[in-house]
């Protein structure tokens, strides 16, 4: 039996938050994604609104047809959008199907019960995804050209760049898969961990981008990482999980199991990693931002704001080591793959 418990946006009481609820509400806002890219935010004195500047992005549903339309006609969730003679409403991040009035319906456990299109929109961190892959596409293209016109010496920007490819190649790839086998794995690893670097980076921008705080980007990096390692193995490598050498052959079906299970796991670990470290580094030092706002006094105004210059730098510091870590066990892993008996 479901209790529906439907009401307006416009009808909904507005209650006064606190300083500690505001702050928790802009956190929240900052490390989950969202249909626009909203650069900062004001609130009217005398109506206590808020006035978000930024641009809107694409949305794009999918619902007997596509529907299609910017983010600024939802009006970060007061307004309904029409579209095709059906009704839309954006409802704590997420777009729901409703009527012209914009109700909202719960069950009994006070679970949203209203129909949820497939959204394939523009979100803020699809876009920055975007971002950041068209400047890997201009910076190393530029890298490359550099090379062939300039006798193989690196020039511009790409003097930066070189030196971190090199480290990749020798320190990395080299150790961790082969001589003779590293060269198929390159051009990933390098796009792996560049692209999670710049986008870490892009996180500590004022911009309030949180792209690897989000799992299913960091889902779908583990399981690139998943799928290459598998699809490129040996028969080495599936032998040392179904049938081991050099282990008693009645153990042998007992360790089965416990390998294949090894087998989902890594990559897992890859995913919960990253997620958790940007995420919690995201928290903690908005957290210590907001403190700022709270103590109101010199001492314990200026104390917060030198511990979120230190936890700043570190942040820097994680953004490029999460980055090394991501690299460097896939790395592992694709050796682990190619491994041949005599290793």
């Amino acid at each position: 039996m479901l209790v529906f418990a439907s009401f307006s946006y416009a009808k909904e009481e507005k209650k006064e938050q606190t300083l500690q609820e505001e702050i928790t509400e802009y956190i929240y806002h900052h490390v989950q994604d969202s249909h626009d890219f909203s650069l900062f935010s004001t609130k009217d004195k005398k109506t206590g609104e808020k006035k978000y500047y930024g641009f809107p992005l694409p949305v794009i549903l999918v619902d007997e047809g596509v529907k299609f339309f910017m983010s600024s006609k939802l009006e970060h969730g007061k307004n309904v959008v029409e579209s095709s003679g059906k009704y839309y409403k954006l409802y704590h991040g997420k777009i729901y199907e409703t009527n012209s009035e914009g109700y909202i319906s719960y069950d009994k456990e006070g679970k949203v019960t209203n129909e949820r299109p497939l959204d394939l929109s523009i979100t803020k961190s699809v876009f920055s995804i975007l971002l950041v892959s068209i400047l890997m596409f201009y910076l190393f293209r530029s890298l490359a050209r550099s090379y062939n016109g300039n006798n193989h010496i690196a020039k511009g920007v790409g003097r930066f760049f070189e030196p971190i490819v090199i480290y990749i190649r020798d320190e990395i790839a080299i150790p961790s898969i082969g001589e003779e086998k590293h060269k198929r794995y390159m051009s990933f690893l390098l796009t792996l961990f560049f692209f999670i670097w710049f986008l870490n980076l892009l996180g500590l921008s004022p911009l309030g981008v949180n792209a690897t705080g989000n799992i299913a980007v960091t889902f779908g990096l583990a399981l690139v990482t998943f799928l290459i390692t598998n699809l490129t193995a040996n028969k080495t490598y599936w032998k040392h999980i179904f049938w081991m050498p050099g282990v008693p052959v009645w153990l042998k079906p007992l360790l089965a199991p416990i390998e294949l299970l090894g087998v989902f796991i890594k990559p897992f670990s890859l995913m919960i990693r990253l997620y958790a470290n940007i995420l919690a580094g995201h928290i903690v030092l908005y957290s210590l931002i907001g403190l700022i706002f709270i103590f109101k006094n010199l001492v314990g105004s200026s104390l917060s704001l030198v511990l979120v210059f230190f936890i700043s730098i570190i942040e820097v510091l994680v953004a490029l080591l999460q980055a090394y870590i991501f690299t460097l066990l896939s790395a592992l892993y694709f050796g682990f793959a190619v491994q041949e008996d005599d290793h």
